[in-house]
């Protein structure tokens, strides 16, 4: 019984209701003027579909009643948009066809049940029935009658319900997405999931760095206990960690205004600041830098920076202060870079979690490669990405 009863306690019952009854209102102002031709609405559906910003109007009207918990989700089973294609239009011509057949439908059964309820009731106390009824040309009577006026409204419930799912199952099969919306849609999400992903990576890197960067300087002067060692510790800190805040800031306006424009990203021609830092946090650092920089696409020489700061970060957390050599090369059509460090017999290598698997992602998105393990004592991160591909 409750299984039965439960369509009456959800809204979408009664605004499918009203989305049926819409329909209904046209045809009956059309049978007021004409009764002659009942067939009329149905051509005039035909061009009226045609048009592309019907499909939007209906698919709009469809997600407001027919699947209101639907509503702005990417994922929506109906569409809002305007028809693209021919196959877009006459899918809404057809809509528009079964929506007015369906309110034909529900339309008088709406009228006739109740008002026969109210028959049956009228003759159960004895009295004539109605004009609109079904039994208006009759005489029913006695108490039967009493215990027969649910019956219509029970078949108007019914009624109701089943038409309002079958109008949700056919609103979503002819206005549903169209393949080309579906791949729309896909490829906007994993612009999306892409997004996230690199913005994962700048802060893990950004941040990383400079926490790392703070805690190589904080246990050094410590230990040091000189205090011209603190003061560069204390300055190094101070700088390592603006950076990490205009960085941070600059994701997080990001995050908050989705059309606001990525403010500059640091490159690798101010690589200069990242061996500085490195030294600071007691690291000796041998650079090597030859070729152009400045000839490097932008968006190769953003990712290689983030590179060599992952890299740098992990020398300074599981290596510390020990010699790190850093070359970067432009040679010909590809931008390589070698960063390397003697193992210090640490259970943990560097560069073995997130970080890597970091460099490598950003590696592949450029079409280059990493590679990343101990040899000949070291521990070392070799990494190529191509020039001409990118430009």
């Amino acid at each position: 019984m409750r299984h039965l009863l439960a369509p009456l306690a959800r809204p979408v019952t009664y605004t499918r209701w009203l989305h049926l009854l819409a329909p209904a209102a046209v045809v009956s102002v059309w049978l007021f003027i004409s009764m002659d031709t009942p067939w009329m609405p149905l051509l005039f559906a035909v061009p009226v579909g045609l048009v592309p910003a019907m499909r939007l109007a209906e698919g709009v009207q469809a997600q407001l009643l027919l699947t209101p918990d639907e509503r702005g989700r990417p994922d929506a089973s109906i569409s809002a948009a305007v028809a693209a294609t021919w196959a877009d239009r006459w899918r809404t011509v057809l809509w528009l066809e079964v929506r007015l057949l369906l309110a034909v439908a529900a339309g008088p059964a709406t009228i006739w049940l109740p008002a026969t309820t109210v028959d049956l009731i009228r003759a159960g106390l004895g009295k004539a029935p109605g004009d609109d009824g079904l039994f208006a040309h009759s005489d029913p009577h006695g108490w039967h009658a009493l215990l027969l006026a649910p019956l219509p409204l029970v078949l108007l419930i019914a009624v109701v319900v089943l038409t309002g799912e079958l109008a949700t199952a056919v609103a979503r099969r002819l206005l549903g997405p169209s393949p080309v919306e579906r791949m729309t849609a896909l490829e906007e999400l994993t612009e999306q999931l892409l997004e996230r992903n690199r913005i994962a990576r700048e802060l893990h890197d950004s941040i990383g760095h400079a926490l790392t960067v703070a805690v190589v300087q904080a246990g050094a002067a410590r230990t040091a206990k000189d205090p011209e060692f603190t003061e560069r510790a204390l300055a190094a800190i101070e700088e390592t960690g603006r950076d990490a805040l205009e960085d941070l800031e600059r994701v997080l306006r990001v995050l908050r205004e989705s059309r606001t424009p990525v403010s500059r990203r640091p490159t690798l021609v101010e690589a200069g600041r990242l061996l500085d830092s490195a030294r600071g946090s007691g690291a000796k650092v041998d650079a090597e830098v030859s070729g152009t920089l400045d000839r490097v696409p932008a968006a190769v020489s953003r990712e290689g920076y983030r590179i060599l700061q992952e890299c740098l970060t992990n020398v300074l957390r599981h290596a510390g202060s020990v010699l790190v050599r850093v070359r970067i090369a432009v040679v010909r059509d590809r931008l390589e870079l070698e960063v390397a460090n003697p193992l210090t017999g640490s259970d943990r290598l560097p560069g073995g979690g997130s970080g890597l698997r970091g460099i490598r992602e950003r590696a592949a998105l450029l079409g280059g490669r990493a590679e990343a393990g101990p040899l000949d004592g070291e521990w070392r991160v070799c990494v190529s990405l191509p020039l001409e591909r990118i430009r």
